[in-house]
């Protein structure tokens, strides 16, 4: 799901916004979807060799940050838990927990170490079973790029969400900032657990991870989808949540999820060495916490209630 708002002194057709819009979902999906065989980096992936391909800017790019968070995070965030992920059946409707040898085989063939970035548009596997998901920072990225055909267009003052990730700019006409809701973590009817208001004109991208949006629950144990890529198992700690504020909704995108990973404790240590805006909710016995980094708490032009 997607949704736009915006408003331009200048006069648009929204017909024009919204196909253009549409036209670079479209190429987006063709580029960077792990949900269709035909994709760019569904080629990648497909290939059992070590000879670099082209994939594009895009991807080069895209990889070059998500490898800077996960060395932030010591390894707990990598793009390389695909082949993890489809072991443990989140693509699927069952959970298949994998016995220790499957794992620590599969284990053997993840990591950062195994794949190699050529700028400025090709990609090489060190090891030929690597395979990536770029989901974790992808629809950061298609929010950056949604936002590029606004302004494309003309249009300066605008929201842009895509599954709950989004970005702002500008304001609304009335002067006022645009008012976002952070999600109340849990599997029940929608609830906000705050609400802010971006009160500044630059691009802001505000982005959440949960454990609860996607898991299964087997057996009287729940399993995120969430997979520390150091152990190859989903997360166990009490973080339900982690939203972050950054100018960059791609990095704003993987490190929602990194911290996520690693978990308050260790996340908010990772966010103040980076200097990352992050806000850590934890749940223990249906008591929700908030835990926030000291860049959060010197956010300026964003109003908490």
């Amino acid at each position: 799901m997607w949704h736009v708002r915006y408003w331009s002194h200048e006069k648009t057709d929204p017909g024009i916004v919204k196909r253009s819009i549409e036209t670079e979902f479209a190429r987006l999906d063709r580029v960077l979807s792990n949900y269709r065989p035909d994709s760019v980096i569904e080629t990648f992936n497909s290939r059992d060799d070590l000879h670099a391909l082209t994939v594009g800017p895009e991807i080069v790019g895209l990889v070059q940050q998500a490898r800077m968070v996960s060395e932030a995070s010591g390894g707990c965030y990598d793009l390389t838990i695909k082949s993890l992920f489809d072991l443990w059946g989140f693509n699927g409707e069952t959970l298949t927990p994998p016995d220790e040898p499957r794992l620590k085989q599969t284990l053997a063939r993840t990591g950062f170490r195994n794949l190699q970035t050529l700028p400025p548009d090709r990609l090489r596997k060190l090891k030929p079973s690597v395979r990536v998901d770029l989901s974790s920072i992808a629809q950061g990225y298609s929010v950056h790029r949604i936002a590029a055909v606004l302004e494309s267009a003309g249009i300066h003052d605008y929201l842009v969400e895509i599954g709950g990730e989004l970005l702002t700019r500008g304001h609304k006409p009335d002067g006022s900032g645009w008012r976002i809701g952070i999600e109340r973590p849990g599997s029940g009817e929608p609830s906000m657990q705050k609400t802010m208001t971006i009160q500044r004109d630059a691009p802001t991208a505000v982005m959440t991870s949960g454990t609860y949006r996607h898991f299964f629950d087997t057996r009287g144990q729940r399993y995120s989808h969430i997979l520390d890529a150091r152990a190859g198992r989903p997360v166990a700690h009490d973080t339900v949540s982690v939203t972050v504020i950054h100018d960059d909704p791609s990095l704003a995108d993987a490190w929602s999820t990194a911290l996520l990973c690693l978990g308050r404790h260790d996340g908010l240590a990772t966010a103040n060495r980076a200097g990352v805006a992050a806000l850590f909710i934890t749940e223990n016995e249906g008591r929700f916490e908030e835990y926030t980094s000291t860049a959060w708490q010197s956010l300026q032009d964003v109003e908490m209630q």
